[in-house]
């Protein structure tokens, strides 16, 4: 930050100031003195510029206003902002609040407690309650209505000073002997302050002020330091809470009279008096330190008393009460910012958040990009690009350089272990400083260089072609032999040098990228501010002071110094400039820097200053003889919302008086005028105004001399045409004036010229009524080029639906088909793609379309219609649609959907997924790959014990699964023999293909067998709970042909269950004795079964009361007599009914009963 003194108000009759109050939000200043004084003031720029903004802009008093109440001294006087009202206490106790009514101030309430004086006063941050201490201990707590909310008599304590906590739950209490209580918001006593700073301190000391910030504006850092506590001795701590342990100390050396934090809480004002060592008198000195104690800057101010010091709201001023004056000084604040690609980047914090906001306006289209950065330290710009610098961590002292393009996106990144107080960049590096050391990193970009250019910054041969350039090369990081006894302050770079600075003032430069040691240079005071010219001939030097010099880092020989009559008009190493806080070399001439002094901008060329210009702008670009500055002040009064009026172009005196010379005087006059100022800007000034009067030989030799070879060429072209009115109107297109040049083409008939310039500046619109205005027919191709540029207008905006409209008249089916898909207007794309001819190159990706949203019959016909069958394959394969897939292989004879199939199968098997397998395979109609994964299911659940029901279920749709697959193999026959044979002959022709694909003749042979097995257990069983005991036996006799389906353990279990329930105690030892023998019983399981039988046999004789083996196992005349599927019994009779699914019998009367089968379940015919 830089400082100056701006203003000075004398108060009359030399009354001399005590106090003094500076309103943040509504600008007014009370200033209290002897014999009662107290004036209300009001600063307000007035001005009709409006370039003139901030500080540069002249500043009256609005209000001068003497308020009449008070007798005694003023000693005490505090704003309330958030109701407008001013508080004041004099030397006898007198308290009288004032309020704001028409423009004048008023008493509104008085109060005296006549017994002791106030020593301060402070109202808590909402503007609700005031703090009133008074000198004999005596506190009161009030409201902004008056009310009193509690008093306290603190007795044998003499008060000095109060403050509030931001969250106004706290207060504290400085004491005349310089202790600090902390009490609670209702008066209890918390505890004391522990004070360290005045540690190892002499005498009586005594508080010079308490100022807690209460975090209005943001805080630099999360937890950072706001409560300042500084005594008359120098001594100063700065706490983050009122119990902190650890605080900030500062010794100022200086006799304190006030301090106070400025409107953000970044900067804390010590103001007081300084006794020079050698001198008797003291003089007055305002000291400014960061809230983490480091010093910024000293303002020395006149007078012999300071009294009184002052924040203006914004923080750009601050005023001071010295004797019976009022100086203000103006605060240059130091901006994290930074200026790249015509974008402004700027940070600011806010309130609620902890981060720093970090904004990326484009000053070109007008457009910010924000972006939010922890603990950010600095902005460093160069060419396109910026770094930002922040802590990377708040625990370990490590850092990070991000590398962002012009809209804030991250490129790159680099972690340091150094503290990097000092960022500069180039081109190609960044090199970044703390103290002790510096690093170098070369960072990578993806930008196009010329060859010329690479061989210049990296010193590296390349080809002579344009080539992408991309390097990132390991940092440098180089210690100094003696780090603490001469700190790093400043540095700076170009292309080919870096200049170091440090406290002592030696300069060290060095060579890039090498970082060669060349020279040591020492100057007189601390530099803070260094900056290098276009060819790192000079170096321009600010120092702590304001002091703007310059050094000669590479001697000019004579013959440079008389070349292009520039010669230095003055010796750089005795220019000198006083209260200088910025400065910027022009990017295309040496010789040319433009400074800014106080509110002024002086440019310099040859070291001779030009008037200087009324601004308070920081300086973005110098280029091109115009000056681009930005009026940080007024951005950050809003910074959410930047405005272009507050970005300011300012052009030089030489560019001035060249527009000057050729618009009232004349060309030649002019020529001669810029050919002793030679710059290329000028030259192409004058080309322009050649040109304007087809001047074409002064044009031509401007263009040569300012290289515009593009330039150079259009005045030839201009040479070759014979009609005056063509290249007037060929240069109001030159100069952008396309609505002329249109105009005049058109007047002289040149349609064609005009629709071709329209073309070449892309304003579509306009080429069709160009086109349908002209008398013969339009041109076809043009109009369609026309209608898809409209078309492409649109689509850039992402308004599709405009976009089809004009794509569909400029038969642009490829643009068309896009916009249909982002439109999601399916329909209208498979018309499109139905119009297409065959084999066109966009039929693939409409198929390509319909796939990724899962319409597959679209996609598929797309991809037959371009002849891609493969393609449509793997669509449906990739839809789960596999009927199509396998009907789509068969059709175009392709052998490799099987091996597609089963290696589908495969990663479901593999991921447990049978069921969706089994899905799969009966899709694709391998009906029995299908069957035998579910009869291997089955067969799992079996071995479970799972619920009969489920299994027989599973076992019926195995079986199901074998019927298709016959089914299947039936009809194939029936294809290849085309009805030539009968249906016997298709049958054993079937059943021959069924035996020779086949590999598992169990499945294909025995498919109903587990069903069947499960459908008779669960048959017996329920026959058995309706008490139906015989039948139930005689079903649970059958079961035993079903031992290698069911465990024999729960066959002959349920056989001994039912036997015994039908008195049929023969039977049911039978069965007694298979369980005893069965091998797969444990020694106790056996034993149970045998305690069981003894149980059972003992009380009734192992015979049957009817023969049921006989009739278990009757047979018929021609074999073995199928079993009906309701009874379970034997079939005897002749008339049966059979179904036609699963082809197992039943007795006429019994199924009636039933709809469904009740193996299979399928529908009784």
């Amino acid at each position: 930050m830089f400082i100056y003194l701006s203003k000075k108000i004398a108060i009359p009759n030399n009354i001399h100031l005590k106090c003094l109050s500076w309103n943040k939000q509504q600008g007014f200043i009370a200033c209290g003195g002897e014999d009662g004084l107290l004036r209300v003031l009001k600063l307000e720029t007035q001005t009709d510029d409006s370039r003139l903004k901030g500080l540069a802009a002249p500043s009256n008093l609005s209000m001068n206003q003497t308020l009449e109440g008070h007798s005694g001294a003023v000693q005490v006087v505090t704003w309330n902002e958030q109701y407008e009202k001013l508080t004041t206490s004099d030397q006898n106790g007198l308290i009288i609040v004032w309020m704001l009514y028409k423009g004048a101030w008023y008493e509104e309430m008085i109060n005296n407690r006549n017994k002791s004086v106030v020593r301060s006063m402070s109202w808590n941050a909402d503007g609700q309650k005031i703090c009133i201490v008074y000198e004999d201990g005596a506190v009161i707590v009030g409201s902004v209505d008056g009310n009193r909310i509690w008093g306290k008599e603190l007795k044998g304590s003499q008060l000095a000073h109060v403050a509030w906590s931001p969250d106004s739950k706290i207060l504290l209490f400085g004491m005349a002997s310089g202790e600090v209580h902390i009490y609670d918001n209702q008066g209890n006593f918390i505890m004391k302050m522990t004070i360290s700073c005045l540690t190892g301190a002499n005498g009586a000391v005594s508080i010079a002020g308490i100022h807690w910030y209460a975090g209005a504006g943001g805080y630099v850092e999360p937890d950072c330091p706001c409560l300042a506590i500084c005594f008359d001795n120098g001594r100063c701590q700065i706490m983050r809470y009122e119990n902190d342990e650890n605080p900030v100390y500062i010794d100022t050396l200086m006799n304190v009279i006030s301090i106070q934090w400025n409107h953000c809480g970044s900067v804390l004002a010590v103001a007081g008096s300084l006794r020079v060592s050698n001198l008797e008198k003291e003089f007055n000195v305002v000291q400014f330190y960061t809230p983490f104690g480091e010093h910024l800057r000293t303002l020395k101010v006149p007078g012999k008393h300071m009294s009184g010091i002052s924040w203006e709201g914004g923080g750009l001023r601050i005023a001071l009460a010295v004797d019976s004056y009022i100086y203000f000084a103006n605060i240059r604040p130091d901006y994290k910012w930074g200026y790249c690609c015509s974008t402004v980047v700027y940070a600011y914090t806010k309130p609620e958040r902890q981060e720093y906001c970090v904004v990326f306006w484009d000053t070109k289209n007008n457009e910010k990009f924000v972006k939010y950065v922890k603990s950010l330290m600095s902005i460093t710009t160069s060419g396109d690009f910026c770094i930002l610098a922040s802590k990377a961590d708040e625990l370990q002292p490590q850092y990070v350089l991000i590398l962002c393009n012009s809209i804030g996106t991250p490129l790159d990144s680099k972690y340091i272990d150094i503290d990097p107080l000092f960022v500069t960049m180039t081109r190609t590096h960044v090199i970044a400083a703390s103290k002790e050391a510096f690093y170098l990193w070369q960072y990578r970009v993806a930008k196009k260089l010329t060859a010329l250019e690479i061989n210049q910054v990296t010193r590296t041969k390349k080809g002579g072609r344009e080539r992408k350039y991309y390097t990132c090369y390991s940092f440098v990081l180089l210690y100094f032999q003696q780090p603490t006894r001469d700190p790093i302050c400043c540095i700076t770079a170009t292309d080919k040098t870096l200049v170091v600075g440090r406290e002592s003032g030696a300069l060290h430069r060095y060579s890039l990228p090498n970082v060669t040691l060349i020279q040591k240079y020492s100057s007189n005071n601390r530099p803070h501010y260094l900056s290098l010219n276009c060819n790192s001939s000079r170096l321009a030097i600010i120092d702590i002071s304001g002091l703007l010099t310059l050094l000669e880092l590479e001697v000019r020989s004579a013959t440079d110094e008389d070349a292009g009559s520039q010669a230095a008009s003055g010796d750089p190493s005795k220019f000198e400039r006083k209260d200088v806080w910025d400065m910027k070399w022009a990017n295309d001439n040496p010789d040319l820097f433009a400074m800014m002094e106080k509110t002024r901008m002086y440019v310099f060329r040859n070291l001779d200053p030009e008037e200087p210009i009324q601004t308070s702008g920081y300086i973005c670009n110098f280029e091109d003889l115009e000056i681009k500055s930005v009026l940080l002040d007024e951005i950050m009064k809003d910074p959410e919302r930047p405005n272009k009026d507050n970005l300011i172009n300012f052009e030089i005196r030489s560019l001035r008086d060249s527009r000057a010379l050729i618009e009232k005087v004349g060309i030649e006059d002019a020529s001669q005028f810029i050919e002793d100022n030679p710059h290329p800007r000028l030259w192409h000034l004058l080309a322009e105004a050649a040109l304007q009067k087809l001047d074409l030989k002064t044009a031509e030799e401007a263009f040569v001399r300012c290289k515009d070879y593009p330039g150079i060429q259009f005045v030839k072209c201009l040479g070759n045409l014979q009609s005056e009115p063509m290249k007037q109107a060929d240069v109001a297109a030159y100069f952008g004036r396309f609505e002329e040049a249109v105009s005049m083409y058109l007047h002289m008939d040149r349609r064609d010229l005009a629709i071709n310039l329209r073309i070449k500046l892309g304003d579509w619109f306009k080429v069709p009524r160009l086109l349908e205005s002209g008398s013969g027919d339009s041109d076809d191709a043009l109009l369609e080029q026309a209608y898809n540029g409209i078309g492409d207008y649109y689509a850039d905006r992402q308004k599709w639906v405009n976009a089809a409209q004009y794509y569909l008249k400029g038969h642009n089916q490829e643009r068309l088909a896009d916009c249909y898909y982002r439109l999601e207007d399916y329909d209208g794309l498979e018309q499109l793609a139905a119009d297409l001819p065959e084999n066109h190159k966009l039929l693939p990706e409409i198929g390509q379309m319909f796939v990724t949203v899962g319409m597959c019959e679209q996609a598929v016909k797309a991809y037959l219609k371009c002849n891609q069958p493969k393609a449509a394959v793997d669509t449906c394969v990739h839809l789960n649609q596999w009927n199509k897939a396998v009907e789509l292989a068969r059709t175009h004879n392709m052998k490799e959907i099987k091996s597609l199939l089963s290696k589908y199968a495969s990663h479901l098997l593999e991921e447990n997924k049978t069921l969706e397998a089994v899905e799969l395979y009966r899709k694709a109609h391998h009906f029995l790959d299908a069957a035998k994964l579910m009869f291997k299911i089955a067969d799992e659940e079996a071995k479970k014990m799972s619920r009969p029901l489920r299994v027989k279920k599973l076992y019926v749709l195995a079986a199901q699964l074998v019927e298709d697959y016959h089914e299947q193999v039936k009809a194939s026959q029936q294809a290849k023999a085309k009805g030539k044979k009968s249906e016997a002959t298709f049958a054993l022709a079937g059943l021959l293909e069924e035996d020779a694909t086949s590999s598992d003749s169990r499945i294909v042979d025995s498919a109903w067998r587990g069903a069947e097995a499960y459908h008779f257990f669960l048959l017996a069983q329920r026959q058995l709970h309706a008490g139906y005991t015989e039948n139930a036996t005689r079903t649970a006799l059958h079961l035993r042909e079903y031992e290698d389906v069911i465990p024999a353990v729960e066959i002959y279990s349920l056989l001994a269950l039912c036997s015994a329930a039908n008195r049929a105690f023969g039977t049911c030892s039978k069965a007694f004795i298979k369980l005893e023998s069965l091998e797969s019983l444990s020694p106790e399981q056996r034993q149970l079964y045998e305690d069981l039988a003894q149980q059972i046999f003992t009380k009734h004789p192992p015979k049957d009361k009817h023969v049921l083996e006989a009739v278990g196992s009757s047979e018929g005349a021609e074999g073995k007599l199928p079993t009906c599927i309701v009874t379970g019994l034997p079939i005897q009779v002749y008339q049966l009914w059979m179904c036609s699914v699963c082809k197992h019998c039943a007795v006429e009367q019994e199924i009636s009963k039933y709809s469904c089968c009740p193996l299979c379940h399928s529908p009784v015919a």
